[in-house]
Protein backbone atom coordinates (compact mmCIF):
# COMPACT_ATOMS: atom_id res chain seq x y z
CA UNK A 1 0.00 0.00 0.00
CA UNK A 2 1.40 3.08 -1.04
CA UNK A 3 1.06 6.54 1.31
CA UNK A 4 -1.35 8.19 -1.27
CA UNK A 5 -3.83 5.36 -0.64
CA UNK A 6 -4.03 6.65 3.28
CA UNK A 7 -7.01 8.71 4.48
CA UNK A 8 -6.89 11.26 3.91
CA UNK A 9 -6.23 11.16 0.64
CA UNK A 10 -5.87 14.37 -0.11
CA UNK A 11 -3.33 15.19 2.05
CA UNK A 12 -1.61 12.26 1.66
CA UNK A 13 -0.86 12.81 -2.20
CA UNK A 14 -0.07 15.95 -1.73
CA UNK A 15 2.62 15.06 0.96
CA UNK A 16 3.87 12.13 -1.63
CA UNK A 17 4.12 14.36 -3.81
CA UNK A 18 6.48 16.72 -1.47
CA UNK A 19 8.59 13.93 -1.00
CA UNK A 20 9.63 13.82 -4.58
CA UNK A 21 11.11 17.14 -4.34
CA UNK A 22 14.46 17.59 -3.01
CA UNK A 23 13.56 20.19 -0.13
CA UNK A 24 16.71 21.05 2.81
CA UNK A 25 16.71 24.14 3.87
CA UNK A 26 17.92 27.05 1.60
CA UNK A 27 17.35 25.06 -1.45
CA UNK A 28 13.55 25.29 -2.03
CA UNK A 29 13.71 26.80 -5.34
CA UNK A 30 12.28 23.63 -7.47
CA UNK A 31 9.50 22.90 -5.26
CA UNK A 32 8.25 26.29 -4.96
CA UNK A 33 8.24 26.54 -8.74
CA UNK A 34 6.43 23.98 -9.02
CA UNK A 35 3.62 25.19 -6.29
CA UNK A 36 3.75 28.30 -8.34
CA UNK A 37 2.83 26.57 -11.64
CA UNK A 38 0.01 24.18 -9.64
CA UNK A 39 -1.68 27.52 -8.09
CA UNK A 40 -1.70 28.89 -11.58
CA UNK A 41 -3.74 25.36 -12.97
CA UNK A 42 -5.70 25.77 -9.83
CA UNK A 43 -6.70 29.22 -11.01
CA UNK A 44 -5.18 30.37 -7.76
CA UNK A 45 -3.77 34.16 -7.03
CA UNK A 46 -0.32 33.70 -5.73
CA UNK A 47 3.01 35.84 -5.39
CA UNK A 48 6.41 35.57 -4.06
CA UNK A 49 7.58 38.31 -1.62
CA UNK A 50 11.20 39.95 -1.35
CA UNK A 51 12.91 36.88 0.48
CA UNK A 52 10.76 34.12 -1.68
CA UNK A 53 8.26 33.38 0.75
CA UNK A 54 5.26 31.97 -1.08
CA UNK A 55 1.69 33.05 -1.02
CA UNK A 56 -1.37 31.54 -2.33
CA UNK A 57 -5.05 32.71 -2.07
CA UNK A 58 -8.56 31.21 -1.85
CA UNK A 59 -11.32 33.37 -2.50
CA UNK A 60 -14.00 32.98 -0.37
CA UNK A 61 -17.03 30.38 -0.58
CA UNK A 62 -20.04 31.73 -1.76
CA UNK A 63 -22.33 33.27 0.47
CA UNK A 64 -18.69 33.38 3.37
CA UNK A 65 -16.93 36.05 2.21
CA UNK A 66 -18.29 38.24 5.20
CA UNK A 67 -16.20 35.63 7.89
CA UNK A 68 -12.87 36.48 9.27
CA UNK A 69 -9.92 35.83 6.96
CA UNK A 70 -7.36 32.45 7.58
CA UNK A 71 -3.74 32.38 6.84
CA UNK A 72 -2.21 28.83 7.19
CA UNK A 73 1.51 28.88 7.40
CA UNK A 74 3.76 26.32 6.85
CA UNK A 75 7.42 26.19 6.08
CA UNK A 76 8.47 24.23 2.60
CA UNK A 77 12.11 23.31 4.28
CA UNK A 78 12.97 20.35 5.60
CA UNK A 79 15.72 18.91 7.98
CA UNK A 80 18.22 16.79 5.72
CA UNK A 81 19.26 13.55 8.47
CA UNK A 82 20.47 10.70 7.35
CA UNK A 83 23.43 8.49 9.09
CA UNK A 84 27.03 7.87 7.84
CA UNK A 85 26.71 4.27 5.73
CA UNK A 86 23.11 5.45 4.20
CA UNK A 87 23.65 6.63 0.60
CA UNK A 88 21.36 9.93 0.16
CA UNK A 89 21.90 12.86 -1.47
CA UNK A 90 19.08 15.82 -0.18
CA UNK A 91 20.03 17.82 -3.07
CA UNK A 92 18.91 15.20 -5.94
CA UNK A 93 17.39 12.10 -4.54
CA UNK A 94 13.90 11.67 -3.67
CA UNK A 95 12.57 10.88 -0.03
CA UNK A 96 11.18 7.31 -0.27
CA UNK A 97 8.54 7.29 2.30
CA UNK A 98 6.87 4.03 3.71
CA UNK A 99 4.23 2.51 5.76
CA UNK A 100 5.62 0.90 9.19
CA UNK A 101 2.47 -0.83 10.98
CA UNK A 102 0.84 2.93 12.89
CA UNK A 103 3.30 5.39 11.28
CA UNK A 104 4.87 6.74 8.29
CA UNK A 105 8.66 6.74 8.22
CA UNK A 106 11.35 7.50 5.21
CA UNK A 107 13.83 5.06 4.30
CA UNK A 108 17.31 5.72 6.37
CA UNK A 109 16.48 9.42 6.32
CA UNK A 110 14.49 12.13 7.62
CA UNK A 111 11.08 11.57 5.94
CA UNK A 112 10.10 15.67 5.96
CA UNK A 113 6.17 15.28 7.95
CA UNK A 114 8.44 18.06 9.47
CA UNK A 115 6.64 20.38 7.98
CA UNK A 116 5.58 18.41 4.97
CA UNK A 117 2.05 17.16 6.70
CA UNK A 118 1.60 20.79 7.47
CA UNK A 119 1.75 22.13 3.79
CA UNK A 120 0.44 19.14 2.23
CA UNK A 121 -2.62 19.52 4.17
CA UNK A 122 -2.46 23.18 3.20
CA UNK A 123 -2.59 22.25 -0.14
CA UNK A 124 -5.23 20.16 -0.22
CA UNK A 125 -7.73 22.60 1.20
CA UNK A 126 -6.29 24.90 -1.72
CA UNK A 127 -7.43 22.02 -4.18
CA UNK A 128 -10.55 21.05 -2.23
CA UNK A 129 -14.29 22.23 -3.74
CA UNK A 130 -16.01 20.18 -0.89
CA UNK A 131 -15.10 22.54 2.32
CA UNK A 132 -16.98 25.79 2.66
CA UNK A 133 -14.56 28.43 4.13
CA UNK A 134 -13.97 32.12 4.22
CA UNK A 135 -11.04 33.83 2.82
CA UNK A 136 -8.10 31.89 2.30
CA UNK A 137 -4.42 32.37 2.02
CA UNK A 138 -1.75 30.06 2.75
CA UNK A 139 1.88 31.36 3.43
CA UNK A 140 5.06 29.11 2.70
CA UNK A 141 7.80 30.40 4.08
CA UNK A 142 11.55 29.43 3.12
CA UNK A 143 14.70 28.89 5.37
CA UNK A 144 12.93 27.61 8.42
CA UNK A 145 14.87 24.85 10.01
CA UNK A 146 18.54 27.03 9.18
CA UNK A 147 17.79 30.27 10.22
CA UNK A 148 13.94 31.45 9.21
CA UNK A 149 15.31 33.55 6.92
CA UNK A 150 11.63 33.46 5.60
CA UNK A 151 9.80 34.33 8.79
CA UNK A 152 12.57 37.08 9.18
CA UNK A 153 12.21 38.73 5.74
CA UNK A 154 8.39 38.65 6.25
CA UNK A 155 6.92 42.31 4.74
CA UNK A 156 4.37 43.65 6.44
CA UNK A 157 1.03 44.38 4.72
CA UNK A 158 0.92 41.27 2.37
CA UNK A 159 -1.54 39.33 4.21
CA UNK A 160 -5.36 40.17 5.02
CA UNK A 161 -6.28 37.62 7.56
CA UNK A 162 -7.14 37.93 10.66
CA UNK A 163 -6.09 34.47 12.34
CA UNK A 164 -3.22 32.39 11.44
CA UNK A 165 -3.02 28.52 11.98
CA UNK A 166 0.84 27.36 12.12
CA UNK A 167 0.55 24.02 11.09
CA UNK A 168 4.01 22.61 12.47
CA UNK A 169 3.96 21.64 15.49
CA UNK A 170 4.09 17.73 16.61
CA UNK A 171 1.76 16.45 19.29
CA UNK A 172 -1.94 15.59 18.42
CA UNK A 173 -4.03 17.12 21.34
CA UNK A 174 -2.02 20.07 21.62
CA UNK A 175 -2.71 23.38 20.69
CA UNK A 176 -0.01 25.48 21.10
CA UNK A 177 0.36 29.51 22.15
CA UNK A 178 3.48 30.11 22.49
CA UNK A 179 7.25 29.27 21.59
CA UNK A 180 11.04 29.68 22.62
CA UNK A 181 13.37 32.24 20.77
CA UNK A 182 16.89 31.11 20.13
CA UNK A 183 20.35 32.36 18.78
CA UNK A 184 22.66 30.47 17.34
CA UNK A 185 26.76 30.50 18.03
CA UNK A 186 29.79 29.28 16.73
CA UNK A 187 32.93 29.36 18.46
CA UNK A 188 36.38 29.36 16.26
CA UNK A 189 39.93 29.23 17.07
CA UNK A 190 42.87 28.63 14.74
CA UNK A 191 44.90 25.58 15.88
CA UNK A 192 49.07 24.59 15.34
CA UNK A 193 49.77 21.23 13.70
CA UNK A 194 52.91 19.63 14.29
CA UNK A 195 54.68 16.40 12.38
CA UNK A 196 53.26 12.95 14.37
CA UNK A 197 56.22 11.50 16.14
CA UNK A 198 58.05 8.65 14.96
CA UNK A 199 56.46 5.61 16.28
CA UNK A 200 52.81 6.87 16.22
CA UNK A 201 49.73 5.05 14.53
CA UNK A 202 46.43 6.50 13.34
CA UNK A 203 43.69 5.04 14.40
CA UNK A 204 39.54 5.81 13.59
CA UNK A 205 37.04 5.81 16.54
CA UNK A 206 33.56 6.35 16.06
CA UNK A 207 30.39 6.99 17.82
CA UNK A 208 27.17 5.93 16.20
CA UNK A 209 23.79 4.64 16.66
CA UNK A 210 22.34 7.36 18.97
CA UNK A 211 18.75 8.79 18.74
CA UNK A 212 19.33 12.15 17.99
CA UNK A 213 16.14 14.18 17.51
CA UNK A 214 14.78 17.63 17.72
CA UNK A 215 17.46 20.24 19.46
CA UNK A 216 13.87 21.68 21.03
CA UNK A 217 11.06 19.46 21.27
CA UNK A 218 13.71 16.47 22.59
CA UNK A 219 16.15 18.43 24.33
CA UNK A 220 14.82 17.72 27.83
CA UNK A 221 14.84 13.51 27.31
CA UNK A 222 18.35 13.31 28.58
CA UNK A 223 19.17 11.66 25.09
CA UNK A 224 23.39 11.11 24.54
CA UNK A 225 25.57 13.89 22.53
CA UNK A 226 27.41 12.01 20.69
CA UNK A 227 30.30 15.05 20.51
CA UNK A 228 30.35 14.67 24.10
CA UNK A 229 30.52 11.79 25.14
CA UNK A 230 33.11 10.70 22.24
CA UNK A 231 34.95 14.15 23.77
CA UNK A 232 35.18 12.28 27.26
CA UNK A 233 36.66 9.25 25.91
CA UNK A 234 39.82 10.97 24.24
CA UNK A 235 39.80 13.30 27.50
CA UNK A 236 40.39 10.38 29.79
CA UNK A 237 43.27 8.86 26.78
CA UNK A 238 45.10 12.20 26.03
CA UNK A 239 47.12 11.73 29.18
CA UNK A 240 47.52 7.84 29.41
CA UNK A 241 48.83 7.82 25.54
CA UNK A 242 49.95 10.74 24.70
CA UNK A 243 47.42 10.86 22.50
CA UNK A 244 47.06 13.68 19.58
CA UNK A 245 43.94 14.44 17.56
CA UNK A 246 44.16 14.50 13.58
CA UNK A 247 40.44 15.25 13.09
CA UNK A 248 37.33 15.59 15.19
CA UNK A 249 33.28 15.68 13.66
CA UNK A 250 30.02 15.33 15.17
CA UNK A 251 26.85 15.99 14.09
CA UNK A 252 25.43 17.81 11.00
CA UNK A 253 23.00 20.76 12.02
CA UNK A 254 22.62 23.20 15.33
CA UNK A 255 18.78 22.08 15.69
CA UNK A 256 18.98 18.40 15.71
CA UNK A 257 20.99 16.36 18.62
CA UNK A 258 24.29 14.64 17.45
CA UNK A 259 23.64 11.20 16.75
CA UNK A 260 27.14 10.52 15.35
CA UNK A 261 31.06 11.35 16.26
CA UNK A 262 34.24 10.46 14.28
CA UNK A 263 37.62 10.85 15.29
CA UNK A 264 41.18 10.19 13.61
CA UNK A 265 43.88 10.29 16.60
CA UNK A 266 47.61 9.16 16.40
CA UNK A 267 48.61 7.37 19.43
CA UNK A 268 52.15 5.21 20.23
CA UNK A 269 51.91 1.71 18.42
CA UNK A 270 53.28 0.29 22.01
CA UNK A 271 49.76 1.68 23.22
CA UNK A 272 47.24 0.26 20.60
CA UNK A 273 46.43 -2.61 22.48
CA UNK A 274 45.74 -0.70 25.76
CA UNK A 275 44.03 1.46 23.46
CA UNK A 276 41.29 -0.24 22.35
CA UNK A 277 40.81 -2.00 26.17
CA UNK A 278 39.82 1.94 27.25
CA UNK A 279 37.08 2.00 24.07
CA UNK A 280 35.77 -1.26 24.97
CA UNK A 281 35.36 -0.51 28.48
CA UNK A 282 34.19 3.13 27.53
CA UNK A 283 31.49 1.00 25.35
CA UNK A 284 30.27 -1.14 28.25
CA UNK A 285 30.42 1.92 30.72
CA UNK A 286 28.65 4.26 27.80
CA UNK A 287 25.95 1.40 27.52
CA UNK A 288 25.46 1.03 30.86
CA UNK A 289 24.41 4.74 31.51
CA UNK A 290 22.13 5.55 29.31
CA UNK A 291 20.65 2.10 29.44
CA UNK A 292 16.82 2.65 28.01
CA UNK A 293 17.94 5.66 26.67
CA UNK A 294 20.32 5.31 23.66
CA UNK A 295 19.32 1.28 23.01
CA UNK A 296 21.77 1.32 19.76
CA UNK A 297 24.88 2.97 20.95
CA UNK A 298 27.76 1.68 19.34
CA UNK A 299 31.66 3.13 20.21
CA UNK A 300 34.56 1.44 17.82
CA UNK A 301 37.64 2.06 17.14
CA UNK A 302 39.75 0.51 14.26
CA UNK A 303 43.66 0.90 12.96
CA UNK A 304 44.29 3.20 9.55
CA UNK A 305 46.31 1.18 7.58
CA UNK A 306 47.02 3.00 4.39
CA UNK A 307 46.96 6.54 5.98
CA UNK A 308 48.67 9.80 5.00
CA UNK A 309 48.70 12.48 7.43
CA UNK A 310 51.61 13.54 9.05
CA UNK A 311 50.56 16.14 10.68
CA UNK A 312 48.21 16.23 14.32
CA UNK A 313 47.36 18.57 16.81
CA UNK A 314 50.36 18.80 19.66
CA UNK A 315 49.32 17.66 23.29
CA UNK A 316 48.58 21.12 24.67
CA UNK A 317 45.94 21.78 22.06
CA UNK A 318 44.36 18.18 21.77
CA UNK A 319 43.66 18.85 25.44
CA UNK A 320 42.34 22.53 24.82
CA UNK A 321 39.74 21.07 22.23
CA UNK A 322 38.95 17.65 24.80
CA UNK A 323 38.41 20.84 27.11
CA UNK A 324 36.26 23.12 25.70
CA UNK A 325 33.55 20.33 24.04
CA UNK A 326 33.81 18.91 27.52
CA UNK A 327 33.01 22.30 29.35
CA UNK A 328 30.60 23.56 26.70
CA UNK A 329 26.85 23.28 28.48
CA UNK A 330 24.46 20.71 26.41
CA UNK A 331 20.74 20.20 27.44
CA UNK A 332 18.31 21.75 30.09
CA UNK A 333 19.79 24.87 31.47
CA UNK A 334 16.24 26.04 33.42
CA UNK A 335 12.85 24.78 33.49
CA UNK A 336 10.11 27.66 33.50
CA UNK A 337 9.09 28.38 37.07
CA UNK A 338 5.89 29.52 35.29
CA UNK A 339 4.56 27.33 32.95
CA UNK A 340 4.61 23.40 34.40
CA UNK A 341 7.01 20.65 32.55
CA UNK A 342 8.39 23.02 30.41
CA UNK A 343 11.57 23.66 29.83
CA UNK A 344 12.72 27.42 29.71
CA UNK A 345 16.06 27.70 28.59
CA UNK A 346 18.37 25.00 27.16
CA UNK A 347 21.47 24.60 24.35
CA UNK A 348 22.17 22.30 21.97
CA UNK A 349 26.29 21.40 21.30
CA UNK A 350 25.34 20.67 17.74
CA UNK A 351 27.97 20.55 15.23
CA UNK A 352 31.69 19.99 15.86
CA UNK A 353 34.68 20.13 13.16
CA UNK A 354 37.88 20.02 13.94
CA UNK A 355 41.10 19.36 12.40
CA UNK A 356 44.92 20.19 12.24
CA UNK A 357 44.37 24.04 11.40
CA UNK A 358 41.25 24.72 12.78
CA UNK A 359 38.39 23.98 15.54
CA UNK A 360 34.92 24.97 15.04
CA UNK A 361 31.83 24.55 16.93
CA UNK A 362 27.93 25.54 16.32
CA UNK A 363 25.66 25.89 19.20
CA UNK A 364 22.09 26.95 19.16
CA UNK A 365 20.79 28.48 22.55
CA UNK A 366 16.82 28.80 22.80
CA UNK A 367 14.71 30.62 26.52
CA UNK A 368 11.28 31.54 26.52
CA UNK A 369 12.58 34.51 27.92
CA UNK A 370 15.21 37.34 27.00
CA UNK A 371 17.28 37.32 30.06
CA UNK A 372 17.21 33.50 29.99
CA UNK A 373 19.02 33.97 26.42
CA UNK A 374 20.99 36.64 27.28
CA UNK A 375 22.58 34.96 30.34
CA UNK A 376 23.23 31.79 28.54
CA UNK A 377 25.35 33.17 25.68
CA UNK A 378 27.22 35.51 28.20
CA UNK A 379 27.90 31.85 30.24
CA UNK A 380 29.71 30.76 26.88
CA UNK A 381 31.17 33.77 25.48
CA UNK A 382 32.89 33.44 28.41
CA UNK A 383 33.93 30.50 28.68
CA UNK A 384 35.39 30.69 24.96
CA UNK A 385 37.36 33.99 26.01
CA UNK A 386 38.83 31.54 28.77
CA UNK A 387 40.25 29.42 26.02
CA UNK A 388 40.97 32.43 22.97
CA UNK A 389 38.39 31.27 21.24
CA UNK A 390 36.38 33.39 18.86
CA UNK A 391 32.61 33.57 19.42
CA UNK A 392 30.18 35.32 16.74
CA UNK A 393 26.38 35.09 17.69
CA UNK A 394 24.00 35.06 14.75
CA UNK A 395 20.35 34.32 13.34
CA UNK A 396 18.60 35.53 16.88
CA UNK A 397 14.86 35.34 16.61
CA UNK A 398 12.46 36.39 18.98
CA UNK A 399 10.12 33.69 21.38
CA UNK A 400 6.27 33.76 20.80
CA UNK A 401 4.94 35.37 23.72
CA UNK A 402 1.55 33.33 24.72
CA UNK A 403 -1.84 35.10 24.54
CA UNK A 404 -4.44 32.74 26.53
CA UNK A 405 -7.09 35.17 25.60
CA UNK A 406 -6.32 34.77 21.78
CA UNK A 407 -10.10 34.54 20.08
CA UNK A 408 -8.32 32.10 17.61
CA UNK A 409 -7.55 30.02 20.88
CA UNK A 410 -10.86 29.71 21.87
CA UNK A 411 -12.18 28.71 18.32
CA UNK A 412 -9.67 26.41 18.59
CA UNK A 413 -10.53 24.73 21.94
CA UNK A 414 -14.47 24.82 21.51
CA UNK A 415 -13.94 22.87 17.86
CA UNK A 416 -11.79 20.78 19.06
CA UNK A 417 -14.46 19.86 22.21
CA UNK A 418 -17.07 20.03 19.93
CA UNK A 419 -15.30 17.10 16.96
CA UNK A 420 -13.75 15.04 19.29
CA UNK A 421 -15.93 15.41 22.03
CA UNK A 422 -12.72 16.65 24.79
CA UNK A 423 -10.28 19.15 25.75
CA UNK A 424 -7.66 19.94 23.72
CA UNK A 425 -4.17 20.90 25.87
CA UNK A 426 -2.76 24.47 25.68
CA UNK A 427 0.68 24.30 25.62
CA UNK A 428 4.13 26.69 25.32
CA UNK A 429 6.87 24.73 23.46
CA UNK A 430 10.53 24.62 23.98
CA UNK A 431 11.06 24.67 20.02
CA UNK A 432 10.92 27.69 18.07
CA UNK A 433 7.98 28.49 15.44
CA UNK A 434 7.91 30.96 13.13
CA UNK A 435 5.17 33.07 14.97
CA UNK A 436 7.15 35.17 16.85
CA UNK A 437 8.86 36.11 13.83
CA UNK A 438 5.46 37.02 12.16
CA UNK A 439 3.88 38.61 14.76
CA UNK A 440 6.23 41.06 14.79
CA UNK A 441 5.47 42.18 10.64
CA UNK A 442 1.74 41.35 11.65
CA UNK A 443 0.71 42.36 15.59
CA UNK A 444 -2.93 42.06 15.33
CA UNK A 445 -2.81 38.69 13.78
CA UNK A 446 -4.35 36.35 16.38
CA UNK A 447 -1.95 33.17 16.09
CA UNK A 448 -2.73 29.52 16.98
CA UNK A 449 -0.37 26.05 16.50
CA UNK A 450 -1.32 23.03 16.06
CA UNK A 451 -0.42 19.49 13.73
CA UNK A 452 -0.67 15.84 13.83
CA UNK A 453 2.07 13.43 15.79
CA UNK A 454 5.72 13.29 14.63
CA UNK A 455 8.01 11.40 15.87
CA UNK A 456 11.88 11.47 15.78
CA UNK A 457 11.97 14.99 14.06
CA UNK A 458 15.02 16.20 12.69
CA UNK A 459 16.44 12.59 13.16
CA UNK A 460 16.78 9.59 10.54
CA UNK A 461 13.92 7.78 12.94
CA UNK A 462 11.66 10.68 12.00
CA UNK A 463 7.97 9.30 11.37
CA UNK A 464 4.31 10.90 11.36
CA UNK A 465 0.99 8.82 12.48
CA UNK A 466 -1.47 8.29 10.29
CA UNK A 467 -4.12 8.09 12.52
CA UNK A 468 -3.31 11.17 14.11
CA UNK A 469 -2.92 13.15 10.55
CA UNK A 470 -6.75 12.00 9.81
CA UNK A 471 -8.04 13.86 13.37
CA UNK A 472 -5.77 16.73 12.49
CA UNK A 473 -7.19 17.42 8.90
CA UNK A 474 -10.67 17.34 10.72
CA UNK A 475 -9.86 19.68 13.05
CA UNK A 476 -8.88 22.06 10.10
CA UNK A 477 -11.97 21.59 8.54
CA UNK A 478 -14.02 21.88 10.78
CA UNK A 479 -12.04 25.08 12.72
CA UNK A 480 -11.98 27.03 9.41
CA UNK A 481 -16.22 26.36 9.13
CA UNK A 482 -16.44 27.60 12.12
CA UNK A 483 -14.39 31.04 11.99
CA UNK A 484 -17.00 33.72 13.00
CA UNK A 485 -18.43 36.84 11.04
CA UNK A 486 -15.75 39.71 10.39
CA UNK A 487 -16.11 42.35 12.85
Amino acid sequence: MSIEQLSPQPVWQHFARLCRFPRPSKHEAALRQHLQEWASEQGLAHELDQVGNLIIRKPASPGWENRVGVVLQGHLDMVAQKNEATAHDFLRDPIRPRIEGDWVKADGTTLGADNGMGVAAALALLEARDIEHGPLEVLLTIDEEAGMTGAKGLQGGLLQGQYLFNLDTEDWGEIYIGCAGGVDLTLSRSLSCASMPAGYLLFDVALTGLLGGHSGVDIHLERGNAIKLLAGVLSEAIPRFDLRIVELRGGTLRNALPREAFARVALPACDAGHFAGLIAAHQTTLQAAYAGVEPHMQLAVQPVTAAHELHALNTAETRLVTDMLLALPHGVRRWSPHIENVVETSNNLGVVRIDARRFEAVLMLRSLTDPGLDELQASIEAQARLASIQCEAEGRYPGWAPNPESPALALLQAVYRQTLGEDAAVKVIHAGLECGLIGKAYPALEMVSFGPTIRGAHSPDERVEIASVARFWQLLCAALQAVPLAA
